[in-house]
């Protein structure tokens, strides 16, 4: 008879199969799923999530759980700290609860997507306020020291308080405005008109591909396809699937998108599939899979040297709309810096802007201050506030995001935590590699890679994210690699250096 951690380890290799599962059936259901399979697939991500639940809170697995303890092995360690960590929290949340949970996401998945298409938050309103009512469940249900805010950050940013987010966030926000301001006022403006030209679709796919593949992304362990909101979900590091969208007149929301969600899938191929399904083969946080999607994404994909490798590519892809462009004007081009309405198409220097702003309008939520009735003028006056520019429409506001309705609360403060944490370890890896710009302007990405394989992917779970960075580059997570980074860039595009 296997010994007890065999027992275990095969629990939890058996969970992680089932997640895979119901990853696979969540990309299928925004991808090609007809649209009338809705309440079916609801049916079927409700009896995953039920199966998964029963799973996790086995009296079986918690016996096996109370038999196996430390022994100093990283890897035993690790997956048996994870194990117990699940255990514990899906033991607190009832089995109905879960159940209501993954039904209402499922419908108000499909309700966002119209909703947002018809400008009309209304009919998203009752499937939002009822998720709020079941994440309110779910926060009490798992407990937390401060607000019902910490029990939702802590799914996706193990550890995580948001007392701590919401300073972290207060200091960013202090250094970027002036950032912003300087910029907007600088008498050098820039003129995307080259990125806002006629881009043929299928010319924009040929060029993601090339890209994806340029940066060391494996397409025979993984897809790349269509989607309403571009996203990255894996069934494990040999079958990893990033979409994106394409806007014919304009160039960058897919070739930038593909960077950012290649930039995820490099984490999931990067993870050790001799541990696959087990917390030892999974990210460590939220935060940090956001940080290897916006180094790709900007420190890379936005970054001179990048393009000077590239350039002549996108050149023959889209012979009419920059054949007689120059490189120093693309590059300009493609990093022009303005308050602007929409996240994901969002400079560098304005994103967080975005995730402050959402931050603060769901803990509002969350904690029952702001009813739901109020999120659009609440929404259109926090853009004001923080971006200096209020949407005229909802689709542009606080309907332009899927993650409320997949009830991801507590979700959107990994998108600044991990700009925060990209630039800390692109500033590390830039020393340790010596030559990172020269390499990546000759097209060789794979040191850069290699660097994040060793430092940072092959270790799943095995390190909390604050640790990790510290382990790393040797300090806590700070602002000031990013300050740094925004204003060495961005100053000397603007003519302000």
């Amino acid at each position: 008879m296997p010994d007890a951690y065999t027992q275990l380890l095969n629990k939890i290799i058996e969970m992680g199969r089932l997640a895979a599962v119901d990853a696979l059936v969540q990309w299928d259901q925004d991808t090609y799923m007809p649209d009338q399979g809705v309440s079916a697939r609801a049916e079927m991500c409700a009896q995953v999530a039920i199966t998964s639940h029963q799973l996790q809170t086995a009296d079986a697995l918690g016996e096996l759980l109370a038999s196996n303890s430390e022994t100093g092995d990283p890897i035993r360690d690790t997956n048996i700290r994870e194990a117990k960590r699940d255990y514990e929290r899906a033991c607190k949340l009832p089995a109905e609860l879960v159940e209501q949970l993954s039904w209402a996401s499922s419908l108000a998945k499909s309700a966002w997507a119209q909703a947002r298409q018809e400008n009309d938050f209304q009919a998203f309103a009752p499937h939002l306020e009822e998720l709020l009512g079941l994440v309110r469940q779910k926060a009490d249900a798992l407990g937390y020291d401060s607000e019902p805010y910490d029990a939702l950050v802590d799914e996706y940013e193990p550890g995580a308080k948001t007392a701590e987010i919401a300073s972290l966030f207060g200091s960013l926000r202090e250094e970027l405005v002036p950032l912003v301001r300087e910029l907007t006022q600088s008498p050098n403006q820039i003129d995307d008109e080259i990125v806002r030209r006629h881009y043929p679709e299928a010319a924009q796919e040929a060029l993601c591909r090339h890209l994806a593949a340029a940066i060391c992304f494996d397409f025979s362990a993984g897809r790349l396809d269509r989607s309403v909101h571009p996203f990255c979900t894996s069934m494990g590091p040999r079958d990893v699937r990033v979409t994106t969208r394409f806007d014919e007149q304009f160039f960058s929301p897919a070739i930038f998108g593909v960077l950012h969600e290649v930039g995820h899938g490099l984490y999931e191929q990067g993870l050790d599939p001799a541990h696959q399904f087990t917390p030892m083969g999974a990210a460590t946080s939220l935060g940090i899979h956001e940080s290897q999607s916006r180094l790709w994404e900007n420190m890379v994909g936005r970054s001179l040297p990048f393009w000077k490798c590239h350039f002549a590519s996108a050149q023959e892809y889209f012979p009419e709309a920059l054949g007689s462009i120059s490189l120093n004007d693309f590059h300009r081009a493609i990093n022009k810096s303005a308050p602007s309405l929409i996240r994901v198409e969002a400079d560098e220097v304005t994103y967080n802007l975005h995730i402050i702003l959402r931050f603060e309008i769901e803990r509002e939520l969350v904690s029952g201050r702001l009813a739901v009735k109020d999120v659009p003028e609440a929404w259109n006056q926090k853009s004001q506030e923080i971006l200096g520019l209020a949407p005229s429409n909802d689709s542009d506001g606080c309907l332009q995001d899927i993650h409320w309705s997949l009830a991801g609360f507590g979700y959107f403060p990994t998108y600044a935590l991990g700009n925060l944490y990209a630039a800390q370890f692109y500033k590390q890896a830039s020393q340790d590699l010596g030559n990172l710009d020269e390499q990546i302007a000759r097209g060789e990405a794979q040191p850069l890679r290699e660097w994040l394989r060793v430092n940072i992917h092959q270790h799943g779970k095995r390190f909390r994210a604050g640790e990790l960075c510290e382990r790393v580059t040797g300090k806590r997570l700070t602002t000031a690699p990013l300050m740094q980074y925004l204003s060495g860039k961005y100053k000397p595009l603007y003519g302000l250096a």
